[in-house]
């Protein structure tokens, strides 16, 4: 993909498709959702994993074209994308020697066609705008309690509600064939980027499981024991992986699927 945490790793994607079955350690749910409010809830989840899902392209790609320029990364941040009318562009800011202004350095604005990335650098580095600016104090503020992981991990921010900031750290993806599922979270940081509002710990455990062509797989299937229903990487995960498959979650008395276009259902169909 590109750039992470401190520019610390680096992964690359691939298309493929895996069934799982994920197992973590047990512990009280930190979430219940009512029956009444599902309908709602897993709404917000799919337009959240989308969301995700979009700002995960935007970095991978726009990571790689800021690699083609074969940059001074040297006291640059965190890579952050941004979408608006006219595509997703992902810039790499760097602060002052005393960290009261910020600068973007690069930046890779989406071309004409989707996906494609252009990167520049900037002569003469501009001024970050305040919301940049906050969305970066987020995102160091999330790594800091996130700590530095044995893995190699993406990071994304996204506006929450209220004017906040949604951090999520996920595993990335390190081996051609083999897809990451879990011991990720999501962190909702103030709209100034100055204090952790919440942490809110998606999965437990992870697994990495490789796919084997010609096994005949028709969906995946994993289980919760954090809360009682899918997650928002949940979704990122099932949008992710090529040839689209469904997936199942098995939450407690709850079984849900992920359909590959990210909408989710309750299903009584068990799965095994």
């Amino acid at each position: 993909m590109g750039l992470l945490l401190k520019w610390g790793f680096a992964v690359k994607r691939f298309s493929i498709v895996i069934a799982v079955c994920l197992v973590a350690p047990a512990v009280g749910a930190i979430g219940q959702v009512k029956d009444l409010d599902l309908k709602d809830y897993l709404a917000g989840v799919t337009e959240r994993g989308r969301d995700l899902y979009a700002y995960d392209q935007a970095a991978w790609h726009g990571t790689d074209a800021f690699f083609e320029l074969k940059p001074d990364a040297k006291g640059l941040t965190h890579y952050i994308c941004t979408k608006s009318e006219t595509g997703w562009r992902v810039v790499f800011p760097k602060w002052n020697e005393a960290h009261d202004h910020m600068f973007v350095v690069y930046e890779a604005k989406e071309s004409d066609s989707p996906g494609k990335f252009v990167a520049l650098k900037f002569t003469k580095p501009i001024e970050a705008k305040p919301d940049l600016v906050a969305k970066e104090k987020a995102l160091e503020l999330a790594t800091a309690d996130f700590g530095t992981p044995k893995r190699p991990y993406n990071s994304a921010i996204l506006p929450a509600s209220g004017g906040n900031l949604y951090v999520y750290f996920y595993p990335g993806q390190t081996k051609e064939g083999v897809w990451p599922l879990g011991a990720d979270v999501r962190y909702t940081v103030s709209a100034d980027g100055t204090h952790i509002v919440e942490k809110r710990q998606l999965h437990k455990g992870i697994l990495d499981t490789q796919f084997k062509p010609g096994a005949g797989q028709v969906s995946g299937y994993h289980t919760h024991v954090l809360t009682d229903v899918p997650e928002d990487t949940d979704v990122l995960y099932v949008l992710n992986r090529k040839p689209s498959l469904p997936e199942y979650v098995g939450t407690g008395d709850r079984t849900f699927v992920i359909n590959p276009d990210g909408t989710i259902e309750r299903t009584k169909k068990a799965v095994k």
